[in-house]
């Protein structure tokens, strides 16, 4: 019997293992980075270990230490989660052989599915080996991990190379291994994935369909149990290919079968032989603890010869610090406050007060409703999301709400180009008008009447605020009656909220302030200096930095002097485990060349000035 689990792994998913293994009444072990010493995964655990590393991505990938860490703690269990080290096969024999319990799939098993290459030959499927004009678009993979990492669209020959660089690079420092294969791009189908979990008694189950179809950068963004719209006859096709992949390998545990479906028929992707992150909502659908399940199949327990019914619908969402306007770009900083409403499953692996760093995946956390029906699901989990408090930096949170509201995703009609095709609307500010008001009311509420006061009555106070990239200049006075506005009544104003009537209609603002930074109910501002500092402005052509992260590579003799052309990639910065790339914003001439290879880089730095022809 497991009494000690110790997870390799962090954040969300160390948490949410942590959970289960709570209810259990096992006690559990958490290790961590330099970077990790204060996370929320390490203060929940019962124990916590340090793991020395060279840098806090690669701390997570040395299996020999987290070995050793799980026999200094009294673990008698190892549980990988996802990511890392969860399909590495030399991971799970190093586990077995220091005479621990690997919660996972027998080594064997992951060999034959964690190389996506290797997965597709077992099963009869070929990648490509050249590669013409007549097989584009292709899809260049890493055949290890998973993420949405070391992946890349190729749409002209002339780009292959570069490509295959560049995911060979970003598989190697996601997962270790700088392996990558080619294979046909299917042009918006839909992602659809049957879970499994298996006993070593012969049992497998097949526990229903999920839809993880919007995906931005390979990355899923909204799944859903079961996936709507497929036919019976296809839905029980899936079932049996993921069962049939897994009789094929001798598997044990939950694990995940990747298909893409187009014009009704089924594309084989790959077979995650771990926990995938979307698993909450098979849970919900099929009323299963899916890590217990694991932990009592890793004890030898067999399972029922029949998986329970399945009940109703569930979607989940994963909310990420990043700014889809911006090509995605994640975001860093204190997360001040994250709250849903009841009735919402949240799981994270952050409280409020963390900082957001640099060096691991931006998601901050994945909200789960279920609910009888589809559309009951989908309303709850859009509401819930819009009325959640997501204090600290920019989230994708306006980009779920209007995601799961798309008359696209509402009927069901969804694939894998959806954001390809919406993003721009999407993306679209529509900031609250009467936020910045409400920002500055509840400032002056705050400080008082004598902290606002001014030695010519009749002129009003100004402030001004940043909303959407654009700035607001609001006004208003304090008089006898209390604080006014033109166009609005202030019906009342404190320092956490104000509410207005506005055209007959009283509405309430919540209001919260950290440094320069206010939000307003949904609506994030910053807060402006009462004059513009001239000196800020930069030249046009300046290429800034977008984010904080790691100059990984500038283009090849790249220099200052050089002709460059719109669009043409210059610089790639690495941030939270994915690379992103930095163009030419137009024709012209490269005048100036800050970034170097391996310079730490923060917002706003410039790295190179192009002076537009």
């Amino acid at each position: 019997m497991i009494t000690t689990v110790l997870v390799a792994n962090r954040g969300e998913i160390a948490c949410r293992i942590f959970r289960t293994c709570r209810e259990l009444g096992i006690r559990t072990v958490a290790v961590h980075s330099d970077a990790d010493a204060s996370a929320l995964h390490t203060r929940v655990a019962d124990a916590a270990v340090r793991l020395p590393g060279a840098t806090p991505a690669e701390t997570y990938l040395r299996a020999d230490l987290i070995v050793r860490a799980a026999l200094a703690s009294g673990a008698d269990a190892v549980h990988p989660g996802y990511g890392f080290l969860s399909e590495n096969a030399d991971f799970a024999r190093a586990v077995r052989g220091a005479g621990l319990v690997w919660i996972g799939p027998p080594p064997a098993a992951i060999e034959a599915m964690a190389s996506k290459t290797r997965a597709k030959e077992l099963l009869g499927i070929a990648p490509l080996r050249e590669v013409t004009e007549t097989d584009l678009p292709v899809l260049v993979k890493a055949a290890a991990g998973g993420g949405g990492r070391g992946m890349r669209v190729v749409r002209r020959l002339a780009d292959l190379d570069a490509e295959l660089t560049a995911a060979r690079a970003e598989a190697l420092g996601a997962f270790g291994d700088d392996e990558v294969f080619v294979e046909p791009y299917v042009e918006d189908g839909r992602h659809v994935e049957v879970q499994i979990l298996a006993d070593t008694h012969g049992t497998v189950w097949a526990l229903g369909t999920r839809d993880c179809s919007l995906q931005r950068r390979h990355q899923k963004v909204i799944e859903e149990a079961p996936a709507p719209g497929l036919s019976e006859a296809l839905a029980q096709e899936l079932c049996a290919l993921a069962v049939r992949a897994a009789r094929a390998v001798s598997y044990v545990g939950a694990g995940t079968v990747e298909f893409l479906v187009a014009d009704g028929r089924a594309h084989f992707l790959e077979m995650n032989t771990r926990l995938q992150v979307e698993h909450p909502v098979t849970e919900a659908v099929f009323g299963v603890d899916l890590v217990a399940e694991q932990i009592r199949v890793a004890e030898g327990h067999a399972l029922e010869a029949e998986p329970p019914p399945a009940r109703g619908h569930a979607v989940e969402a994963r909310l990420y610090a990043e700014d889809p306007s911006r090509d995605w770009a994640p975001q860093t900083g204190t997360l001040h406050r994250l709250d849903v409403p009841d009735g919402i499953r949240l799981d994270t692996g952050y409280t409020d007060g963390d900082d957001i760093g640099v060096h691991y995946d931006p998601m901050l956390a994945k909200a789960v409703a279920h609910a009888p029906t589809r559309a009951e699901a989908v309303r709850r989990l859009a509401g819930a999301l819009e009325r959640a408090t997501v204090h600290g930096p920019a989230t994708n949170r306006d980009l779920l709400v209007r995601s799961l509201r798309h008359k696209e995703f509402t009927t069901a009609r969804m694939d894998t180009g959806f954001y390809g095709r919406h993003l721009q609307e999407l993306t679209e500010p529509a900031p609250d008008p009467h936020a910045p008001l409400a920002a500055a009311l509840a400032d002056a509420a705050g400080r008082g009447r004598f902290g606002a006061w001014r030695n010519v009555p009749s002129q009003p106070q100004t402030k001004r605020y940043l909303m959407a990239g654009e700035e607001h200049e609001v006004h208003y006075r304090h008089t006898r009656e209390g604080l006014t506005a033109e166009g609005v009544r202030v019906v009342h104003a404190r320092a956490d909220e104000v509410v207005l009537d506005v055209d007959g209609v009283r509405r309430k603002f919540a209001v919260a302030r950290y440094g320069d930074q206010v939000h307003v109910n949904a609506t994030r501002l910053t807060a402006l200096p009462r004059f513009p500092d001239a000196t800020a402005q930069h030249a046009p052509g300046s290429l800034l930095a977008p984010m904080p992260g790691t100059v990984v590579r500038v283009a090849e003799q790249l220099a200052e002097g050089a002709t460059v052309t719109a669009g043409q990639p210059l610089i790639w910065l690495e941030a939270m485990k994915m690379q992103h790339q930095i163009s030419a914003p137009a024709d012209g001439t490269l005048t100036a060349l800050h970034a170097k290879p391996g310079q730490q880089v923060e917002p706003g730095l410039l790295l190179a000035v192009v002076q537009p022809t």
